[in-house]
Order: structure tokens, then sequence, then C-alpha cells
């Protein structure tokens, strides 16, 4: 692949667009961090747009868009230089962007009917993670790049008040975006409902819950629903559980933040696998998109 190299005198100073729609009728928007914008030229399913660099990092950004994997969609250069300050005022004012930012457009969102009918060609353990009323981008994006590490199988968020899948979110995921599916559902009652029909067991993780949360009770399908820390799971989903189970916290710090919650849950269904596990887990390592699995995320 051809390496994309700025012209003289082509460094300047961005200015706010109004980004043009994508195939799917969806507008564009920010990656920012190493690992997000690595992963996401590394993905053959991602379309990209441009890349920003601050001025003085061209070479590091060169070298991310000539072993580029993912398409690109835009027009004009392919890569901007910008002050630090131009690049900050570009992203959300908080935004930890380390020098990069790259315009993508959003990946193909599978249906859960989709991703269960991928998943019963194949064997071995399948983990999805459910999320109610779990809304800060950081925790959605932890949680991602927790499923990733433990290879769980996706993330599934309702439809309706559920983050974008950019900016916080993705830095947070560290380059997981492209690895897990994200999906979106419109009702996580229902989302119950289809998994049970796949042959899944459903667990919601609560601290007030009476039974430890062990691994062995649990076939090779298993769903984990998480809620937030202040509100917990909805009535219908907590009811939709086939059992509520705690993490064995001490009884005088019970709570965790949920991302650390799905880490740990994780973790134990890894660890539980004993020989599957073998070369650090890589046999449960199933990156979406075309992602190498090898790669740190």
């Amino acid at each position: 692949m051809p390496r994309f190299r700025l012209p003289l005198g082509a460094r300047r100073r961005a200015s706010p667009r109004s980004p043009q729609k994508g195939r799917e009728g969806k507008a564009p928007f920010w990656i920012y961090g190493r690992h997000a914008v690595a992963a996401a030229l590394q993905n053959p399913k991602r379309r990209w747009r441009e890349l920003l660099v601050v001025e003085g990092h061209e070479r590091e950004a060169e070298a991310l868009l000539s072993a580029a994997k993912a398409v690109r969609a835009g027009e004009g250069a392919p890569l901007r230089s910008l002050s630090r300050s131009g690049l900050a005022a570009l992203l959300s004012p908080d935004a930890v962007h380390q020098g990069l930012a790259l315009q993508v457009e959003p990946l193909p969102e599978p249906s859960l009917e989709e991703l269960l009918r991928a998943s019963e060609k194949g064997a071995g353990k399948r983990v999805v993670i459910l999320l109610d009323r779990v809304q800060d981008p950081q925790n959605v994006g932890a949680v991602l790049r927790s499923a990733a590490a433990f290879g769980a199988a996706a993330v599934v968020l309702p439809a309706h008040g559920a983050p974008v899948a950019a900016g916080a979110l993705a830095k947070a995921a560290s380059g997981a975006l492209e690895y897990v599916p994200l999906i979106r559902a419109g009702n996580l009652a229902r989302a119950l409902e289809l998994l049970k029909k796949a042959g899944f067991w459903v667990c919601g993780l609560d601290e007030g819950a009476p039974e430890l949360f062990s691994a062995s009770a649990f076939s090779d399908r298993i769903a984990l629903v998480f809620g937030s820390e202040g509100e917990g799971m909805r009535r219908l989903v907590r009811e939709g559980c086939d059992r509520l189970a705690r993490l064995p916290t001490r009884p005088g710090f019970p709570t965790l933040n949920v991302a650390n919650a799905a880490a740990v849950a994780l973790y134990e269904l890894m660890r539980c696998e004993g020989a599957a596990c073998g070369e650090e887990g890589a046999a449960l390592a199933r990156p979406c998109d075309g992602v190498d699995s090898s790669q740190p995320g």
C-alpha cells in the first residue's frame, strides 16, 4: 500500500465541517487515542474518512496509514497535521486524544438474531453481556475491553439511551470496539427470551443476591446481565434472569463499578475453562470484523 505523505505547506489548522452521511445514512464521528485509532485502521470492515495528527508526529500517522486495512471513504487529503489546541478544538473538551483522531463511519451492527444464528455453528463457551441502564460511555467502553480480553461474543445495550460507539466509549474500549459486536436491542427483556430459546442460561449480577456467582453452575452458553450502580436492573429484566448471583466481595464494601464487575465475572468464566484456556485464553478469543486477536487492545 502506498505511503501517505503530507505535501509541503499542507499543515493547516482544522475548522469544523458539516459531516456528510455515510452509506448507512449515519454521520461519521471521531475515534481518538492511539489504541482505538490503530485498531480501527486495522479493521477491514471499518470505513474511514480522515486522520488527524498533532504536529511533529506525522511519521507515526503515516506508518498507521501505510499498514491500514480499513477502507478509505473520504475525499481530499487523508492526513491533516494540526496544533494540539487545534485538534482539541474538534473533540470534546475532556477528550484524551494522545495526538491522533480518526473520522470514521459507524460499523455495521448485527442484530441479536444474526449473532445467535452465527453462534450455532461454533463449539465451546459462548458468553453474551447485557447492560441495563448503563449509559456512561466510559463504563460501556471498559466492559467492551474486558469482553474482548476474555472472549465474550457480544455486548448488548438497550437501543434507547445507549451511548454512541465513538469518542469516550471508543477510547475506553482501547480498540475493543473493532473486536466485539456492540448490539442495540429494542427491548432487553425480549432479548433475554431470544437468548434462552438459543440455549443460553441468563444470570443477573446483583450484590444483594443470596447465591454466589460460580462458573461451574452454568452451561457453555451464558448471558450475564449487569445493571447500573445506582438503579440496578429494571424489573422485567431482573425477572427475565434464570438466576441472580453476587460476586464474593466483602460485606463492608459489596459494590463494584459495572466495568470491574464484568471483568471479574468474565475472568471467572475463563478461568474455569481449564485446558481450553491454553495460551493465555487464545482459544476463547473470537474477534469480529476480521481483526487479528493476537493484536493488543
